[in-house]
């Protein structure tokens, strides 16, 4: 089943301008399919986080956050699968399944769109075109944004706009 619409507009490219860093990943890589693994337990993945590493950030980088977002998602507003935020800026590199554990160092986990803390897999309608993943690291100029666990991550998406020194993106797919 193609739900026949136009490709989703990189998100990214909407919002102003900011600098850029390196993202690297063991496991996923820019543009290409992501395993299963990776993905919802209802498509055969297991929900596991991939891992990623992050560097040349700008030296007053306060904090990061951590999201990842599928525009593709057959709804008005896209899909959130992941939101970690008020990471310490001590903090360069999250493991393979960081996405399902305690957050580090004080970092809060906020509620993906199935309504669950933490890494929530691709999870694209059977049949439809392979849906982007944008896994984004943004370099944040305060320790903490003003966020609690009921934020949703569109909230802290919309508060990133005016804390984003930089960010850097990974954008893997994903396909049933």
């Amino acid at each position: 089943m193609s739900l026949d619409r136009p490709l989703a507009p990189d998100p990214y490219e909407l919002l102003p301008a900011v600098g850029s860093f390196t993202l690297t990943s063991e496991d996923v890589k820019d543009g290409q399919p992501m395993e299963a693994k990776f993905a919802h337990p209802d498509v055969g993945g297991r929900n596991v986080s991939p891992q990623l590493s992050w560097s040349g950030f700008p030296g007053q980088t306060r904090s990061f956050c951590v999201t990842c977002f599928d525009p593709d998602a057959p709804t008005p507003a896209g899909f959130w699968h992941w939101a970690l935020v008020n990471l310490p800026a001590s903090v360069t590199e999250l493991p393979q399944g960081a996405g399902s554990q305690n957050p580090p160092d004080g970092a809060l986990a906020l509620r993906n769109d199935y309504s669950e803390v933490g890494y929530g897999g691709a999870y694209p309608p059977e049949g439809d075109r392979a849906h982007r993943y944008f896994f984004v690291v943004h370099a944040v100029d305060v320790d903490r944004l003003d966020l609690t666990p009921e934020s949703t991550a569109t909230y802290a998406s919309f508060n990133l706009v005016f804390h984003t020194l930089a960010r850097a993106l990974l954008t893997p797919t994903f396909q049933v």
